[in-house]
C-alpha cells in the first residue's frame, strides 16, 4: 500500500526527477551567480562614473589654475617686452626671465613672431614635434590652447601655449611645461573592479595613456575634463556571464524560479503517496471493454456555454463594425522600441565628419531607427523641433530614410521629407524652411553596399566630439520621449534652381558635358545648367545606385576617362563631374586636362577677392603650395586647415571666411550664397567667370600657377589600422630641412614641393600627395617619404 519501492530495472519516472532536480538546481545557480555579476558590473559602473566624474572636476580645477598662471603671464607686460625686443632677442635669456614669473612650471619657451613654422625653422625636430604642435594649434586658433598631456621619459607633464597679443596683432606665443597635480595620485590609487582610463583627444582619434583595473573592452563612457584635451573613460567589471540573459532583474527572476522549480520536485518526492497517485495515472491502461458513457451537463455548465456563444456573437459584431486595420500612417509611425532595445551600433561608423556603414554588416533599418531617435532627441533638448530628411540615388536609401524618419518622430521631432535629391539641396531647404536641422541618408563617393548620414542641428553641422556624443547617446538609449512628431513631403528643387539661376546667368552660352556618375545630382544637374544659359550633355545622369558605368568619386582620374572622351568627340567648352551625393566638382578640359579642385579654388579666389578684398579663404591641407601665394596676391588672406567637410565649415564661421575649397572637390562659397559645400553651385560659378572671361578654359586655366603633382594616393588597410599607422609616423618620422604642418597628418613643405601623409576619415586607408616645381622635385620627395613609410612597415604596398 502507498508507494512501493521501485525494481531494479530502468525507471523512466525516477530518471526524469533526478534530471528535473539537476537541471533546476544548476539553472538555478548560474542565473543567480549571473545576477550577482551583473549588480557587481552595475555597481562598479556607478562608482566608477562617480569617481571618474570627480576626478574630471579636479583635473579641471587643477588645469585651470595653471592656464590662469599662464594667461597672466602672456597677458603681461614683461611676456610682451621680451618678444617685442627685436634686435636682441635671445630665446636662452628670455626662457630663464619668464619661468621667474611661472611658479609652477618647470620649463617655458618664447617664441617671437606670429608664424611658428618661421620662427622653429630647420630646428623643429631638435626643438620638438610634440611641442611644435601645441604652439601651432596656439597659432591657428589664436587663444590659450587646452592642456595636452606629454610624455618625457616616463614622466607626463602638462604643455599650454597662448599666443601673445596687443589688441588684434600677435607679437609671440608662450609656451609652459607643468608637472602633473594631485589628481594623477588619486588616478593611479585606482584597483578596480571595473575601469577607469585616462584618453588624449588629438587629430585622428583619441589616444589611450593609461588603463587602471581589469576591463578588457574598450569604453565608450567618457567623462570629458574642460580645459584640456583629456577625458576620462570608465566601466564596469566583466560579469560572469553564461546565459543569454541581460541586467540584474531577468536572471534574478530566473534563478528564483528555478528554485521555485527544485523546492516543488522535493515536495513531490517527499510525499510518496502523491507520486504513486500521479505515476498511477499516467501508466494506467483504459479497459477495453467498458462501455462509453455520456455525462448530462449540469445548468450551470449549460448557462455557462450559453454565455460564451452569445459573447463570441456579440465579439464577431463588433470585428464586423470596427476598422480592419490601423490606417498605414499610423502603422509605419509606431515605434519599434523592443525591437532595438538590444541592437548594438558599431562605433567604427561615427566618424569625424559623418557616420558610413556597411550596409547589411554594421548598417541596418535598426541602426538608422536609433541613430534617428539619437538626433531628435539631440533637437528636442536644445529648444528645435523640424528636422529635414533627404536621401541620395542609392539602392538602401529608402528604407534607411523610413526608419530614420521613424526614430526622429518617436522623439517628438516634425520631419519634412524632402525624398531623393543632392546633399546641397537638402542644406539649401534647412536655411530656405529655416529649420537648420537636416540630416541626408547617402553614402557620398563610397561603393554601393556603403551608406550613411551627413548631420546638421541649429545650423551646425556635426563633426567630431558632437558626432561621438550621438554614439553615446544611443549606447545609453538616453532617447527622449514626446508626443509622435509628424511627416510631411516637399519638393524644394524648383526653388533651388530658381535662386541660382536668378543669381547667375552667363554673358555668352557654353556647351557643357555632365558626368554625374548616375548619383542622385543627375536629377537636376542637367536642368540647372541649362538654366543659367548652358547647352547641356548628359553623361550617366540617369540615377542607378548600383553606378553601372564608374565609381562616383571626380577626385579618382579613371573616373573622368569618359567625360574626357564625351568633351572631345561633342566639342563641348568644358565638362564637369559630381560625386554621388553631389557636394563635390571635377572639371576636364576640352584638351583632356584635369583641372584639379586647389588649382580651381585659385581662380574663384582671385574672382571673388575682387569683390571682397581682404577676405580670408580657406584651403585643406591637401592643396597645392601655389595657393597661399596666389591668395595673398590677389590681396585675400590664406588659412590652411583640416580636411573634412563639416570641419572646414566650423573654420568658416569661426573666422567668418568668404571662401573655403578642398582638394576632394568641395567648395563651400558664403559670398552670395549659404556657405555649405556644393559641388553643383560650384559648377555654376565656374561657367560664370569662363563665359564672362571670353576665354578657352585651356587658355584660362594656363593662367593659374600648376606644378607637377600627383592626384590623391591611397593606402588601404584595415579598419582602424589607418590611425594607428598614422599615430606611429608622426611621432617618428623625420623631414630635416622641411616645414611641417601636424593639423591634419603629416606635411613636410621643402622650397621645391611638398609631401603629405593624413588618414582618410571616410575609409580606412591612408591618403598621401605630393607636389614637384618639376618631375625630379617630385620624385625627390617621394623617395623621401617612400624611405620614412617604410621604416615602420617594409610590406607597404606604395602607390607611387
Amino acid at each position: 500500500e502507498g508507494f512501493k519501492e521501485p525494481s531494479k530495472s530502468f525507471d523512466a519516472r525516477r530518471l526524469l526527477f533526478s534530471l528535473g532536480f539537476g537541471l533546476s538546481l544548476a539553472t538555478a545557480a548560474l542565473c543567480l551567480w549571473q545576477a550577482f555579476g551583473a549588480y557587481r558590473t552595475e555597481s562598479a559602473f556607478a562608482r566608477n562614473g562617480e569617481f571618474a566624474e570627480q576626478l574630471a572636476a579636479k583635473m579641471a580645477a587643477e588645469v585651470g589654475k595653471l592656464r590662469t598662471e599662464l594667461n597672466t603671464v602672456a597677458d603681461g607686460r614683461q611676456a610682451y617686452e621680451l618678444v617685442t625686443n627685436f634686435e636682441s632677442f635671445d630665446g636662452v635669456a628670455a626662457k630663464k626671465r619668464v619661468l621667474n614669473f611661472l611658479p609652477s612650471a618647470t620649463d617655458a619657451d618664447l617664441i617671437q613672431g606670429d608664424n611658428v613654422l618661421d620662427a622653429l625653422g630647420a630646428r623643429m625636430s631638435q626643438f620638438g614635434f610634440a611641442k611644435s604642435d601645441v604652439l601651432l594649434e596656439a597659432e591657428f586658433s589664436g587663444k590659450t590652447v587646452p592642456a595636452h598631456l606629454h610624455n618625457d621619459g616616463g614622466k607626463y607633464f602638462y604643455a599650454m601655449a597662448a599666443p601673445i597679443k596687443r589688441s588684434d596683432t600677435t607679437f609671440g606665443y608662450l609656451l609652459a611645461k607643468f608637472p602633473v597635480q594631485e589628481s594623477f595620485t588619486t588616478l593611479r590609487a585606482f584597483n578596480g573592479p571595473g575601469n577607469v582610463s585616462l584618453i588624449q583627444k588629438g587629430l585622428n582619434g583619441d589616444a589611450q595613456v593609461f588603463s587602471l583595473g581589469d576591463a578588457a573592452e574598450p569604453n565608450s563612457n567618457v567623462r570629458e575634463v574642460p580645459g584640456s584635451k583629456l577625458a576620462l573613460s570608465f566601466a564596469g567589471a566583466e560579469p560572469f556571464k553564461m546565459l543569454p540573459l541581460d541586467g540584474v532583474f531577468t536572471p534574478l527572476l530566473c534563478g528564483l524560479l528555478s528554485l521555485g522549480m527544485f523546492a516543488g520536485l522535493s515536495y513531490a518526492r517527499s510525499r510518496p503517496s502523491l507520486f504513486a497517485d500521479v505515476a498511477s495515472k499516467l501508466t494506467s491502461k483504459p479497459d477495453a471493454t467498458a462501455k462509453p458513457t455520456q455525462a448530462t451537463p449540469r445548468s450551470d455548465v449549460l448557462e455557462k456555454q450559453a454565455a460564451q456563444s452569445l459573447q463570441a456573437k456579440l465579439s464577431a459584431v463588433k470585428a464586423a463594425e470596427a476598422p480592419i486595420a490601423k490606417p498605414i500612417a499610423e502603422a509605419e509611425a509606431a515605434p519599434s522600441v523592443h525591437s532595438l532595445a538590444k541592437v548594438a551600433v558599431a562605433r567604427s561608423m561615427f566618424r569625424a565628419y559623418d557616420i558610413r556603414g556597411v550596409v547589411g554588416d554594421t548598417l541596418n533599418e535598426q541602426v538608422a531607427e536609433l541613430l534617428g531617435r539619437a538626433l531628435g532627441s539631440e533637437v528636442i533638448e536644445r529648444g528645435l523641433r523640424e528636422m529635414v530628411v533627404a536621401r541620395d540615388g542609392r539602392l538602401s536609401g529608402p528604407s534607411l530614410s523610413a526608419a530614420l524618419i521613424r526614430g526622429l518622430q518617436t522623439s517628438g521631432c516634425n520631419v519634412i521629407d524632402l525624398g531623393a535629391v543632392p546633399t546641397p539641396v537638402l542644406y539649401f531647404a534647412t536655411y530656405e524652411l529655416n529649420t537648420g536641422c537636416g540630416v541626408m541618408v547617402t553614402g557620398s563617393h563610397n561603393p554601393p553596399d556603403y551608406n550613411g548620414f551627413k548631420m546638421m542641428i541649429a545650423g551646425q553641422t556635426l563633426a567630431e566630439n558632437s558626432i561621438q556624443a550621438l554614439y553615446q547617446r544611443i549606447e545609453m538609449r538616453r532617447f527622449t520621449d514626446g508626443p509622435m512628431g509628424s511627416v510631411q513631403s516637399m519638393d524644394v528643387s524648383e526653388d533651388y534652381i530658381d535662386k541660382i539661376s536668378g543669381d547667375i546667368q552667363l554673358e555668352t552660352p557654353l556647351r557643357v558635358v555632365v558626368d554625374s556618375g548616375n548619383g542622385i545630382a543627375g536629377a537636376i544637374s542637367p536642368k540647372l545648367l541649362q538654366s543659367i544659359g548652358c547647352e547641356v550633355e548628359a553623361l550617366y545622369c540617369d540615377v542607378d545606385g548600383t553606378f553601372p558605368n564608374h565609381h562616383p568619386d571626380p577626385s579618382d582620374p579613371a573616373n573622368l576617362r569618359d567625360l574626357k572622351i564625351a568633351v572631345k568627340q561633342m566639342n563641348a567648352d568644358i565638362g564637369v563631374a559630381f560625386d554621388g551625393d553631389g557636394d563635390r566638382l571635377g572639371v576636364v578640359t576640352r584638351s583632356g586636362k584635369i583641372i584639379y579642385p586647389d588649382r580651381l579654388l585659385i581662380l574663384f579666389a582671385r574672382d571673388l577677392l575682387t569683390r571682397v578684398p581682404g577676405a580670408s579663404i580657406i584651403y585643406d591641407v591637401k592643396c597645392t603650395g601655389a595657393l597661399a601665394p596666389a591668395i595673398r596676391g590677389a590681396g585675400g588672406v590664406p588659412v590652411m586647415y583640416k580636411t573634412g567637410h563639416s570641419l572646414i565649415k566650423g573654420k568658416m564661421k569661426e573666422i567668418d571666411a568668404a571662401l573655403a575649397g578642398e582638394m576632394s572637390g568641395h567648395f563651400f562659397f558664403k559670398e552670395r550664397w549659404l556657405g555649405f559645400d556644393d559641388g553643383l553651385y560650384a559648377a555654376c560659378r565656374l561657367l560664370e567667370i569662363l563665359a564672362a572671361s571670353g576665354m578657352d578654359a585651356d587658355d584660362l586655366f594656363d593662367e593659374i600657377p600648376d606644378a607637377v603633382s600627383t592626384p590623391e594616393l591611397k593606402i588601404q588597410m584595415k579598419e582602424g589600422e589607418h590611425y594607428r599607422f598614422m599615430e606611429r609616423f608622426a611621432a617618428a618620422a623625420k623631414f630635416e630641412g622641411a616645414r611641417l604642418t601636424t593639423i591634419d597628418g603629416v606635411r613636410a613643405d621643402y622650397d621645391s614641393g611638398w609631401g603629405l601623409v593624413r588618414c582618410s576619415n571616410t575609409t580606412p586607408c591612408l591618403v598621401l600627395r605630393f607636389e614637384g616645381e618639376s618631375d625630379v622635385a617630385l620624385k625627390t620627395v617621394q623617395e623621401v617619404f617612400r624611405a620614412e613609410l617604410l621604416k615602420l612597415d617594409r610590406n607597404l604596398k606604395l602607390p607611387f
